[in-house]
């Protein structure tokens, strides 16, 4: 996927209000910035960060500008959640993801179960319906360690048992993490923020919810999804 470009580099102040973020471009100009993340952003809102943004002329916008990546050590982050369901749409077309090929339509943003949308509904007529979730992940605390959720994710909790339940039903349901960087092989869900959610993964994987968890291939020109890693869970 080709972000906005030119990406502008610039450098963290603030991120706050949820959508916020203030910066200093390389230029010394400060902006203002839409923060397209509504989660806790831990270890990417850091003052002194590296930060990429695009730029938009369109008119009817607020803020001009968005937030898109942080740099972390080494590592280029993306930040904005709008992305992981585009680049899955784009990599479910070019059959990138081997364990989801075979489907004759790919449906976006279906309503099920009591008051949720999946991401994707893949159906094929010899084969059952597969309810897919999507969930961005740009958490790392540890080296080589993805993790999600970086806060509280009742809502994220609830999508695995909705999952779980169309598994029940003969249907096939899967819980797709998109980790934006590139420096993490591993993956497992951060019981020490969210309990609740990492023991719903846990039992979601249980009742047959297959879990899979891919990382990007980042840079400030493209993103895309890359590789599979490991999913380092408790059972």
């Amino acid at each position: 996927m080709l972000l906005p470009q030119p990406l502008i580099h610039g450098r963290l102040v603030s991120r706050y209000k949820r959508f916020f973020a203030d910066l200093i471009l390389d230029d010394s100009q400060a902006i203002t910035a839409h923060c397209p993340n509504p989660g806790a952003m831990l270890g990417v809102k850091d003052a002194g960060q590296g930060a990429w943004v695009s730029w938009s002329d369109d008119p009817k916008r607020k803020l001009a500008y968005t937030l898109q990546c942080v740099e972390q050590g080494n590592a280029l982050v993306g930040v904005n959640t709008l992305l992981p369901s585009k680049l899955v749409a784009e990599a479910l077309a070019a059959d990138a993801i081997p364990e989801l090929t075979g489907y004759a339509t790919i449906k976006p943003e279906v309503k099920y179960a009591e008051a949720s949308r999946v991401d994707f509904l893949l159906t094929h007529p010899e084969r059952p319906p597969c309810w897919l979730e999507v969930k961005n992940v740009h958490f790392s605390r540890t080296p080589g360690l993805a993790e999600f959720p970086d806060c509280k994710a009742d809502r994220s909790t609830r999508h695995l048992s909705d999952l779980a339940a169309q598994v029940a039903q003969g249907d096939r349901a899967v819980a797709l993490f998109v980790v934006q960087r590139e420096d993490c092989e591993t993956f497992q869900a951060c019981a020490d923020l969210d309990p609740k959610f990492a023991a719903g993964l846990d039992a979601a994987a249980a009742a047959g919810v297959e879990v899979l968890v891919y990382a990007c291939a980042m840079s400030t020109e493209t993103v895309r999804i890359d590789r599979r890693i490991a999913w380092a869970h408790a059972t």
